[in-house]
């Protein structure tokens, strides 16, 4: 019986082991990768971040770009007042 406990045991400790060091090897691989991978991904951000900044609109220009669209509007508006005066329709 106490051979059977022994050997359960053992079996234990070296399946445990056997995963804990799959673990490390992971560990280390994945770490190397990440330092290769880490020097490309920062020259890739800049460049996706430069892109993305020439894609979306600031706040700046998203206020000109309304403030434009008003402008015409009024300028719009101050037409048609001045066609309905002269008995014309907008």
């Amino acid at each position: 019986m106490t051979t059977i406990l022994r050997r359960a045991t053992a079996l234990t400790v070296v399946l445990g082991g056997a995963l804990m060091l799959q673990g490390c090897l992971v560990g280390a691989a994945v770490g190397a990768g990440a330092a290769v991978i880490g020097g490309a991904a920062t020259v890739t951000g800049a460049v996706v971040g430069a892109g993305v900044d020439a894609v979306t609109t600031s706040d700046e220009e998203t206020k000109a770009r309304r403030e434009r669209e008003q402008r015409a509007y009024e300028r719009e508006q101050r037409r048609c007042e001045q066609r309905r005066r002269q008995g014309r329709d907008c």
